[in-house]
């Protein structure tokens, strides 16, 4: 895993889970040491469920090894995994270097939610192992992922990547052709965009936004409680993607969006948001129906 943030950490801990070997690498020292954290805790929680036994987390836990030096890392990987910030030209690096450790067999992935793997895979000198591997949030509950080729990425890369999938209990959903935000982000983003901009243009609070989503579909989180799980900078840079594509300025992040990024107030990586962490109000019993 390349990118120890939210969704690489939950990436790699259910790979260890399934019994893959993982390299956890991030640039950052706090990353990794968050992305420990977060190791333990989910298996701490797993072994609560009884999902777990004592002795198997601990051989998950064994399995999980966190590396600053991305050529320890990655250089005799079979999968890479990449999850880093949504920009393209970090992505570009990314894999320029990966193309020039890994063998040639090994496959490239990027977790990208909006960036088509075509941008990236003229960075390195072997495309067709390079794909779209998409996965959502808590993946051993989500339990599907979006596979989508480049424009050189061979049958071979594909298949390999959803037989990857399933080894791991998670459905490969296989994007027919390119699409930004592939499958359900495509409809997710045009979700978020309209939460985004019912608040910024003073139709309703966030709030009432999400006690709308959250008692008409019966979820434990509306759209800006998941924003904040996400990242706020991350969903920008989302809407950034989106904007350099089609140069439509209804397409730019919202200010409601950026006026909280430019305080800091990020989501729960920063514990605060939308909402405030690590108790948001939504989680309360009571604030669906007012009464907090």
């Amino acid at each position: 895993m390349v990118g120890a943030g939210y969704l690489g950490t939950q990436i790699g801990v259910l790979c260890a889970r399934r019994g893959y070997s993982v390299n956890m690498h991030d640039v950052s020292e706090d990353a990794l040491r968050s992305s420990e954290v977060a190791v333990d805790e989910y298996l701490r929680q797993w072994v609560e469920q009884g999902e777990l036994s004592d002795e198997e987390s601990n051989k998950v836990r064994v399995r999980i090894s966190f590396k600053d030096n991305l050529e320890e890392a990655a250089s005799n990987a079979d999968i890479v995994i990449e999850a880093v910030v949504e920009r393209l030209d970090i992505k570009r690096e990314v894999f320029r270097t990966l193309d020039e450790l890994c063998p040639p067999e090994t496959l490239l992935a990027t977790n990208s939610s909006s960036i088509r793997v075509s941008k990236v895979e003229g960075a390195t000198m072997h495309p067709e192992r390079v794909l779209n591997m998409h996965f959502y949030s808590y993946p051993w509950r989500s339990r599907v992922l979006e596979i989508m080729k480049g424009t050189h990425t061979s049958d071979e890369a594909v298949e390999r990547a959803a037989e990857f999938s399933r080894s791991i209990g998670v459905t490969p959903l296989l994007v027919q052709k390119e699409s930004t935000g592939f499958i359900f982000n495509r409809v997710w983003r045009a979700v978020k965009r309209e939460c985004l901009r019912v608040v910024d243009e003073g139709v309703a609070s966030f709030e009432d936004v999400d006690r709308a989503w959250m008692s008409l579909y019966g979820t434990s989180a509306g759209p800006f409680g998941l924003m904040d799980r996400v990242g706020l900078d991350v969903v920008s840079d989302i809407e950034m993607v989106y904007y350099e594509e089609s140069g439509d300025p209804r397409d730019l992040p919202p200010r409601v969006l950026l006026d909280r990024i430019e305080r800091g107030e990020l989501g729960v990586k920063s514990g605060k948001g939308f909402y405030t962490y690590p108790n948001p109000s939504y989680m309360d019993p009571g604030w669906l129906h007012g009464d907090v």
